[in-house]
């Protein structure tokens, strides 16, 4: 049985789906089976990021309705083997509820060593429907006032969600801009306003978010896959020291 984690932030524009893709390409590359599920429904981007939209038949709301078994709509990405993905609807009123949810993701888990759901922004329905069949959460928020606010209001709707283990990423850390806006004298603050235990740091990498964007596999060596890289590794049971890069 596989382990289900569901990645989240209060606020969009953090690079939430950039987490997710990268730890799945991450994940995959350490040679596990990883399902990503979008569950952006009306604004999917996992399609594209994973250089899967040209193959698309089916998504979520076929699956749920009834049109398709459900491994006729997972496609395998591009690039890396290991990696697959079940497409969100195209429409935002095809939203699997979390009633379904909670019947597909332990399904989905029978086949996949992780299960890793790119939940919308916000604390929407479609926030609830990502993260209440989760094992665990990643809450992705970059080291702004606005962001970490929001992650931690998004902590406490997890806890009411029953979500057992919750973790923080921050994610497009610039440290220049970090001291420059001087909000937070350190990350050790950032930490303490969001009350949410940290699980990694990636920095600000252009290279990797143009990857993505094209459907491509980020560079290796990058910084940003480096630090997901090592997020993956945690995700995965190792003991990787913290670091900022």
């Amino acid at each position: 049985m596989g382990v289900s984690t569901v990645i989240t932030s209060g606020k969009g524009g953090v690079g939430k789906s950039t987490v997710s893709v990268g730890l799945g390409r991450a994940l995959a590359q350490r040679g596990r089976r990883v399902l990503l599920i979008d569950c952006d429904a009306g604004l999917r981007s996992l399609d594209r990021m994973t250089g899967t939209e040209e193959a698309l038949v089916f998504d979520l709301s076929d699956v749920i309705q009834g049109r398709c078994a459900p491994a006729d709509a997972i496609y395998p990405c591009t690039e890396t083997e290991g990696l697959f993905l079940l497409p969100a609807p195209s429409s935002g009123e095809d939203m699997a509820s979390p009633s379904v949810m909670r019947r597909l993701v332990p399904l989905l888990k029978r086949y996949y060593d992780h299960v890793v759901l790119d939940s919308p922004a916000g604390v929407g329905g479609g926030f609830r429907s990502a993260a209440c069949a989760a094992d665990r959460a990643l809450v992705v928020c970059s080291p702004d006032p606005v962001c970490v606010r929001s992650a931690s209001a998004v902590k406490r709707l997890l806890e009411k969600l029953a979500v057992p283990e919750l973790r923080l990423v921050i994610n497009r850390f610039n440290s220049r801009l970090f001291d420059e806006t001087g909000v937070y004298s350190d990350l050790d603050n950032v930490i303490d306003a969001s009350s949410i235990r940290l699980f990694g740091v990636v920095p600000e990498d252009y290279s990797l978010a143009a990857a993505f964007l094209k459907g491509k596999k980020a560079e290796e060596h990058s910084k940003g896959m480096m630090a997901l890289c090592r997020i993956a590794g945690r995700l995965d049971g190792e003991t990787i020291p913290l670091s900022v890069f």
